[in-house]
């Protein structure tokens, strides 16, 4: 008979009925070392993937473009705050200010210098910070509704306070915007409320930042500030649709004399500056833009000198905006005048200058 004192022995355990009070896990506690730390992801369910629901994609965009336009918010605040200290004294003296743009209506003269922009002009010519006439003097009627546009031709003969009689763009080069601005009150009996200084420097880069300008017109062919040979700029557009750079949309703004179309007069060149501002609104409310909107927002206050603050000059924008398409109006001259230099000059009748300013004011 075999001896069994060496068997191993077992001993056998039964596990209890789990009483209601106690949890589940409450036996495999029991078995732990003193002082050992339970494993947490014993206790935790399976993660589960938070499902991509078409709500939460539209949360996601939403505050991404968020981000965007607040971005794009600050950087144009900012910029516009730098520029807006560069208009005079004298100048904002002469403004009688106005409500703010987006609700009520307000006056903006719009002043382009005819100086030629450093490192684009002919040897001896007058570069940017030297006395020079306005190229381009356009009055904006904006906000509350009201949306028009009103050019006066640079020949225009008016009288000038302190200086007699002379075409109206000579009144910036005898005091700069101040007197332009004292020369327009008192010429078409209305108040202005803003004065806006088209810096032609920083104008291109405004223009590229928005991806050019779409153009549509006759043919023009232009030789700006004495043209490439002489270190300006020369433009060449065929009659149709063209996509225009920076350099180009400001070569057209200045062309006055067409070869193309010798016929041409000072009224053709205001018209197409009206449209290069259209095309400019028609661009910033494209979707294109959105993309490019931080970029734009900084560039457009460069591209200008005005005693508007951030917050004003962002209600000016965004009145334009909304305003939809403008009236486009300009002073048609009745005769013409030889001033006593011998230079001639253009006369605009009474009647179609009030008819003109109601028409403006009206918005």
């Amino acid at each position: 008979m075999a001896d069994h004192d060496d068997d191993p022995q077992y001993t056998v355990y039964r596990s209890r009925p789990r009483l209601p009070w106690q949890r589940k896990d409450e036996g495999i506690d029991g078995l732990r070392e003193p002082g050992e730390k339970r494993d947490e992801d014993e206790l935790k369910p399976p993660r589960r993937r938070r499902r991509i629901t078409v709500g939460r994609v539209v949360r996601y965009v939403a505050l991404a473009v968020g981000a965007w336009l607040l971005v794009s918010l600050v950087l144009f605040l900012i910029s516009a705050q730098i520029q807006s200290a560069q208009i005079s004294d004298a100048a904002a003296a002469k403004l009688s200010g106005g409500g703010y743009p987006l609700t009520s209506a307000n006056t903006i003269l719009v002043l382009g210098s005819d100086a030629r922009v450093k490192g684009k002009a002919e040897p001896g010519a007058q570069t940017i910070g030297a006395p020079s006439r306005s190229d381009s003097i356009l009055l904006l009627r904006v906000g509350g509704g009201a949306n028009a546009q009103l050019s006066i031709l640079r020949d225009t003969v008016v009288d000038i306070p302190g200086h007699g009689q002379n075409k109206i763009n000579a009144a910036y080069a005898f005091g700069g915007p101040s007197l332009a601005i004292e020369t327009v009150e008192q010429y078409l009996g209305i108040e202005i409320n803003h004065v806006v200084e088209v810096n032609f420097e920083n104008f291109p880069e405004l223009i590229d930042a928005l991806g050019g300008i779409t153009y549509k017109g006759p043919c023009v062919v232009s030789k700006i500030n004495g043209g490439k040979r002489n270190g300006g700029t020369t433009l060449r557009l065929r009659a149709g649709t063209h996509e225009l750079d920076g350099d180009e949309a400001l070569a057209l703004a200045r062309t006055r004399k067409n070869e193309c179309r010798p016929q041409e007069d000072d009224k053709a060149r205001v018209q197409r500056q009206q449209q290069i501002l259209n095309a400019m609104k028609g661009k910033v409310t494209s979707f294109e833009t959105f993309f490019r909107l931080p970029w734009v927002s900084w560039a457009a206050p460069k591209a200008i000198r005005s005693d508007m603050s951030g917050p004003t000059l962002l209600g000016l924008v965004g009145a334009e905006l909304l305003g939809g398409d403008s009236k486009r109006e300009f002073l048609k001259p009745s005769g013409g005048v030889t001033l006593p230099d011998g230079g001639a000059g253009l006369t605009v009748d009474e009647a179609e200058k009030e008819r003109a300013v109601a028409e403006f004011l009206k918005g």
